[in-house]
This record gives structure tokens, sequence and C-alpha cells, in this order.
């Protein structure tokens, strides 16, 4: 396959750190609309006290995401890669906007009506999600770690955006009335940019990067089918026939691939369950009462998406991205110690030992995913690396919907939790 980049190195290649930018964007995009949602409970909890926003929405949005996300990683090979990212990304951006619509309509008033309504467009979002995640780890998995770090980077620092911005607007807005709901509809109408904007950089810039072009390329030549679209977006035409070799054919199946890779499968799902059973459910409703008031779980969501994103930076240091399979499982499986010391943090405990505890968790959380994400797909063809990317996604949200689930353990025995 001949073109101006076989015979260079990809470190060489012109675009690596745009692309690295872009996908941070594209992370950001990725969650920014959730984490927004989660960022602003304290409005829907004042909108919505009896309905417990912050574990009742995640447990909506987890079952539309995992269908979804099954679904696509049973047919990745025969899905268009680069429609179903942009499907996706406008499909946050027009569900994002109907959020807006919904609060401007209701006028901020609550109900079981104005409830349901804002549950539909929650289901939206995890069938969003799990098509621009699952299809942006597939696509990324193609290219160097770098890039996909960048991805993971950006999801982490959606959370930290989030809540930076919730902070300054709770302190604007304090004073004056419905403080809360006009930090809210900021906070909404900012999403709502960035994820239009993602559509753009996804659609017009980040596939005519020539490192991009690299990577898609060398994914064509192996036989991935998926990045055809890409290719003729920037202007290349993919042929099946530029490679001389039968290796294309030779693919594993997603049963060989997942039995080769369970361990980094199911220690996704360990490591989304332990964070998503306590996060954001147990610090919005089992931290108790503390001088902070109402900045104390917001405080709790800062810490948490500050340590996150610096854990998804520590693989860049070579010695901190960890890559042995064993020591990963370890790892992870000593996480659970964290469920008894945040019970007994929250019963006993100050606020310094439960910022503590949050700060581990969102640190091995972030930092974690990053390293089992990356070098799995090492050693594989191209579709192989698509595939893999898909269904090690579907266990992050299978673990995040157990873990969802699971977090509802914090309020029994908990005096008026139902």
């Amino acid at each position: 396959m001949a073109d101006g980049y076989g015979n260079q190195a990809p470190e060489k290649l012109q675009g690596k750190y745009q692309a690295m930018v872009v996908c941070c964007i594209l992370g950001i995009g990725g969650l920014v609309s959730w984490n927004s949602m989660l960022t602003i409970a304290d409005y829907y909890y004042q909108v919505f006290p009896a309905y417990h926003p912050s574990r009742v929405l995640p447990l909506i949005y987890q079952p539309f995401a995992i269908a979804t996300i099954t679904i696509l990683a049973y047919h990745e090979s025969k899905i268009n890669t680069r429609k179903r990212i942009l499907i996706g990304y406008s499909l946050f951006t027009i569900s994002t906007f109907l959020l807006i619509v919904l609060d401007l309509t209701t006028k901020g008033h609550g109900g079981i009506g104005p409830y349901m309504g804002l549950c539909t467009i929650v289901a939206s979002f995890g069938i969003a999600d799990a098509t621009v995640k699952g299809g942006l780890v597939g696509d990324l998995s193609l290219m160097c770690p770098e890039i996909m770090q960048s991805l993971m980077a950006g999801s982490a620092l959606a959370g930290g955006l989030t809540t930076a911005l919730r902070l300054i607007t709770k302190a604007v807005f304090e004073k004056s009335n419905d403080n809360l709901r006009k930090g809210a509809m900021i906070f909404l109408a900012i999403s709502t940019f960035i994820e239009f904007l993602c559509v753009i950089l996804y659609a017009y810039v980040f596939p005519k990067l020539p490192i991009v072009k690299y990577y898609r390329r060398k994914a064509a030549s192996e036989g991935s089918k998926t990045v055809a679209a890409d290719l003729a977006a920037a202007g290349i035409q993919s042929q099946s026939d530029l490679t001389n070799d039968d290796s294309k054919n030779l693919r594993l199946s997603k049963k060989e691939l997942l039995l080769q890779n369970i361990d980094h499968a199911v220690n996704l799902f360990l490591i989304y369950v332990l964070t998503l059973s306590i996060f954001p459910g147990f610090l919005y409703e089992n931290t108790g009462q503390h001088g902070l008031g109402t900045w104390y779980a917001l405080i709790l969501v800062a810490v948490y998406n500050f340590w996150d994103l610096v854990g998804r930076y520590l693989p860049l240091v070579k010695w901190l991205n960890v890559e042995n399979r064993k020591a990963l499982t370890i790892v992870v499986l000593s996480r659970f110690l964290l469920v008894p010391a945040f019970y007994f943090t929250a019963r006993y405990g100050d606020k310094g030992w439960m910022i503590m505890l949050i700060s581990v968790l969102g640190l091995t959380t972030g930092h974690l995913t990053v390293c089992i994400i990356t070098i799995a797909p090492k050693g594989y063809m191209g579709p192989e690396k698509n595939a893999l990317g898909n269904l090690l996604v579907t266990f992050i949200l299978a673990g995040a919907f157990t873990g969802i689930s699971l977090g509802w353990l914090w309020l029994v025995g908990k005096k008026n939790a139902f």
C-alpha cells in the first residue's frame, strides 16, 4: 500500500500532538453532558427531592448503554465507525439541548411528568455514550497508546471541568434567586456547545491528520473494513487488494479475543463496580452533615474528578505504566478494601479522611483504566484491536451498571431512605 508515510515511524509523522489534543476534546465530549447532570445533582435534588436523582438517573442511563454497546460490539466489524461516532455525538448534542428545553418549558418545577421527561433524555444519553465510547475506543485501539491515553484523560477532564464550573457558578449565584437553576442552565449550554464542537472535530479535523491517516491505512491493509469511510473522508480510497497477505482472513473471533483478555475484561468490570457503587450516590446521600453544608458533596466530587484526571496521566511516566497482568489484578482486587473504609469513615470519621479516601478512589480508577485499555490491544491486527476495544467498553459499562445497582445497598438501614 504505497503512501507518503509508508517508510516512516509513526512517532515521526506530523499531527501526533494535534491528534492528542483532538482526542482529549473528544474524550471531554463523551462524558461532559452526563457529568454535567451528575454535577448539578444538587439542583435536581431541589426539583425532585423524593426521587433520588443521583441514584435513579444512572440506573436508567446504564441499561440503555449496555444494550446498545452489546449490539454494536457484536456487529462491530460490519458497522461504519465514522457514522457511528458522528451519530453518537449528534445525539449527545440534541439530548443536552433538550434538557434546557425541558427546564424552560416546565419553568424549573418538579413532578412526575417532568421527571419522566428527564428520565427519557437520560436514556438517550446512555445510547449516545455506548455509541461514542465503543466506537472511539475501538478506533483509537488501532493507533499509538498516547492517543488512546489522551481520550481517557479527556473523559476525566470532563468531570474536572464540570465540577470546577459548578463550584464557580454556585459561588457566583449563591445569593440570587434560583441560583441552582441558573448554574444548571449555564452548564447545559456549555455542554451543548462542546458536543457540537466534537461533531465538527471528528467529521472534518481528525480524519485529515497525517498520523491518523497512517494508522487507518495500516488497519485497512490488515483487513479492517471499519475505517473505509474515515479514509474516504480524508480523500483516500481504501482498497482491499492493496495487501498481498491473507492475515486479514485469519483474525481471531470475538470469543477467542475475550478468552485471551478475560483478566483485562474482568478487571475493568470490577474497577467500575467499586467506583460506581460509591460515586456519586454515596457522596450525596451517605456522608452526613458537615460544616461545609451543601458544598461538601460538590467538593468530594471535585476531589474525585481531580485525582481521576491525575491517574489517567500517570501511565505517561514509564515506571508507573503497569503492564504486568498479575499486578493489575492484585491492585484491582485490593481496592475493595475501600468499601469498609468508606463505611466506617462516613459513620465515625471526619471530612479529612473522606477526602483522602475519595482521592484514592479517583486516582486508582483513572490509572488502572488507562493501563488496561492501552496495553490490551498490543500485538493484535487492526480488526482484532477494534473488536477488543468494543468488548472492553462492554465490560466497563456492565461494571458501571452493577456498581450503580449495588450502590442502593448503602441506603439499607438508613432512616427515611426510600
